[in-house]
């Protein structure tokens, strides 16, 4: 009876997620403290009960109870442990339990962290929180019931997919989740400020800090999806522009002009309208690549479903979403307009650019993802939008980004000499196309692509060096320890994240410029060389793995006549569905993968082998980790919660007064 029991689970928290969305509502419409009350427990509770479903459906996995039908068509008795729990989300049923859930945690969070907040705005946030939550429970519990049985039940399961038998399994989707769906905080922090007519530097001021903690997410998420694919998928690739890829990436480009739209409502009052179409449209993409997935209108390997009634419920739910949304933004389209003026050079107007440039960007991305469906739909034909046109569109929008990225921080507030801002970075840009043209040369890679993205990479990297040296002189009597403590963690999450794409930038001109890839037959004894290694094949040897049967390589890698590794790939046959996997092997290093991954035996003793080499790909995910702690720097500045306690009480009054 333990499904059972956690379906009841489930039915109950979309109760309390009704009682979370109506309630409380209704009470800050009423000014009644009672009604509004009731918000946070029952947002809590909503917690509790999902928590219970998800332990449920856990227990049947582990358990290998095959008379539900998730736990018999994704495990198998002998799937290892750690996949059997990891299975319970490696489906489209399952992952939407999760998605619940991570949706039901960030209310808590908010119910917890947010307490300073007046009660009226807090009410109609865990309100539009309690709608969303209320839209994905049912859309499970009608379309996606995980904890439907199987009657008669299957004697044995058919295993979990093995491409999804890995460690990234384990950590992938859930932060991809907690990114996606963190994003609906800042989407309820801007209805909530719509509804109350209070969209001022306040409102801001308490969503900024959700905001950053979910795109810190998000990067998290797609860092380590790029991670697994790169190791998992045995091409040798980090980012393949894969419409699933891309619905992730989407509401990452606008996440970023967000945060950075934030700042200036809090700071000058300025960009409110941006600000709150930036959070309606960031949510709405989550929702978009949640359509994508399961929806069956794409063909991919992050793909869940293929069943259209899915797809037409989430794509009802987008809809439903943005247009009540838009329709409340023109109700307080009054409201809206203002703010702090400011001149042409301005702190302001390098993130307008960047804003505009950002959200451009990321409308080229929905348009390559998305015509190919359109005209599929329109039965206009089969079309692919690969890497070409991606590239041919995003590499010029982000360019002047990335320019504008250094520029920004330099710049006064309000307004600036130009003049001044020029003799400040003139050295800097000088240096860093320099830089860019000489390293080309030194690589013997001289392209347009290598010494832009060098240069570039330069600028980054050189203009945070300047920028914390111009931090550091502003106190010049103090000791050089105590300057960098009494440095705001917010400008050094600003620091670290700039200086993240810095190291990107390098990692990916690097990788692209530099890679090279030979595949080759080879038999026992038999040698290949690439990029000045030689690679000598030892031998295959069988081995029996938990639920599959391997053919592993040996393969020494020598340079110079001095072995510097040992790489043994692997080639899997998963028992239960007789499906074949390609284990890579990888000698990681600072500046260079050597990557190799086991073909077929196309004869007795021979294998085909691909061998990859990849320069400074290690460089494009320690980008991602500076940017993430430069998230976690920004979202744990003080004066966050210092002024939230401050403008809490003198705010309350006027927020009852709205409602």
């Amino acid at each position: 009876m333990i499904p059972e029991l956690g379906h009841f689970a489930l039915i109950l928290a979309l109760v309390l997620s009704l009682v979370q969305a109506i309630v409380p509502m209704v009470g800050a419409h009423r000014n009644r403290m009672a009604l509004m009350a009731v918000g946070r427990p029952a947002a809590q509770g909503q917690l509790v009960f999902i928590v219970i479903a998800f332990v449920c459906l856990t227990w049947a996995f582990i358990e290998s109870d095959f008379s539900v039908r998730l736990a018999a068509t994704n495990s198998h008795t002998d799937t290892p442990l750690i996949y059997k729990i990891t299975g319970v989300w490696g489906n489209h049923e399952g992952s939407l339990l999760l998605w619940a859930m991570s949706l039901s945690m960030w209310t808590v969070a908010v119910t917890v962290f947010s307490r300073n907040l007046p009660e009226a705005f807090m009410a109609r946030v865990l309100g539009v929180l309690g709608w969303i939550s209320a839209g994905f429970i049912s859309f499970t519990l009608v379309t996606s019931n995980p904890f439907e049985r199987l009657l008669p039940g299957a004697e044995q399961g058919r295993d979990l997919n093995p491409l999804l038998q890995d460690p990234g399994m384990i950590i992938h989707p859930p932060l991809l989740y907690m990114g996606y769906v963190g994003f609906s905080v800042a989407f309820a922090f801007a209805i909530a400020a719509l509804l109350t007519g209070r969209l001022d530097a306040a409102w801001a001021r308490w969503s900024r800090p959700w905001t950053i903690v979910a795109w810190v997410f998000l990067t998290a998420g797609i860092a380590v999806g790029s991670g697994w694919a790169y190791y998992e998928l045995g091409w040798g690739g980090w980012w393949f522009w894969d419409p699933v890829e891309n619905a992730s990436f989407m509401p990452w480009l606008l996440g970023t002009a967000l945060i950075h739209s934030l700042a200036v409502t809090e700071k000058r009052g300025a960009f409110r309208s941006w600000t709150v179409l930036l959070a309606i449209g960031t949510f709405s993409l989550s929702l978009l690549g949640t359509f994508l997935v399961r929806s069956g209108v794409i063909t991919s390997v992050h793909a869940f479903a293929t069943d259209p009634t899915r797809g037409l419920y989430i794509l009802a739910l987008l809809v439903l979403v943005i247009g009540v949304s838009l329709v409340l933004f023109a109700w307080r389209a009054p409201k809206l307009a203002g703010g702090g003026s400011f001149g042409l050079v301005s702190r302001e107007a390098s993130l307008l650019g960047n804003n505009v440039l950002l959200a451009v960007a990321c409308a080229a991305v929905l348009l390559g993802t998305l015509y190919p469906l359109f005209l599929d739909a329109l039965n206009m034909g089969k079309i692919s939008v690969g890497a070409p046109y991606f590239e041919a569109t995003f590499v010029p929008l982000m360019t002047p980004v990335v320019i504008l990225m250094m520029i920004g921080p330099f710049v006064r507030w309000k307004g600036d000499d130009g003049g001044r801002i020029m003799r400040k970075l003139a050295l800097t840009g000088l240096v860093s196309v320099v830089l860019g043209i000489a390293i080309a040369f030194a690589i013997g890679h001289v392209s347009v692509r290598t010494v832009l993205g060098l240069a570039l990479a330069a600028w980054v990297v050189l203009g945070s060096m300047q920028l914390l040296r111009s931090r550091l002189a502003e106190r010049p009597g103090v000791a050089g320890m105590v300057r960098l403590r009494g440095i705001p963690s917010a400008w050094w999450g600003m620091w670290l994240a700039h200086l993240g794409v810095g190291v990107f930038v390098i990692g990916v001109t690097m990788v692209g410029s530099l890679n090279a890839d030979l595949d080759v037959k080879m038999s026992e004894g038999q040698t290949a060389e690439l990029a000045g290694y030689t690679f000598t094949f030892r031998g295959a040897t069988e081995r029996a793995g938990p639920n599959y049967d391997a053919a592993t390589a040996i393969v020494d890698v020598d340079r110079n006549g001095r072995q510097i590794a040992t790489l043994t790939p692997e080639k899997r046959i998963y028992r239960a569905q007789r499906m074949p996997m390609t284990e890579s092997s990888i000698d990681v290093g600072p500046f260079r993968d050597i990557y190799l991954s086991l073909g077929e035996q196309v004869e007795s003793g021979a294998w085909v082998v691909s061998i990859h080499y990849r320069p400074f790909i290690l460089w494009v995910w320690l980008g991602c980790v500076l940017m993430g702690l430069g998230g976690i720097f920004a979202a744990c500045d003080r004066r966050y919660r210092r002024l939230a306690e401050r403008t809490a009480p003198a705010t309350a009054a006027n927020a009852k007064q709205a409602g």
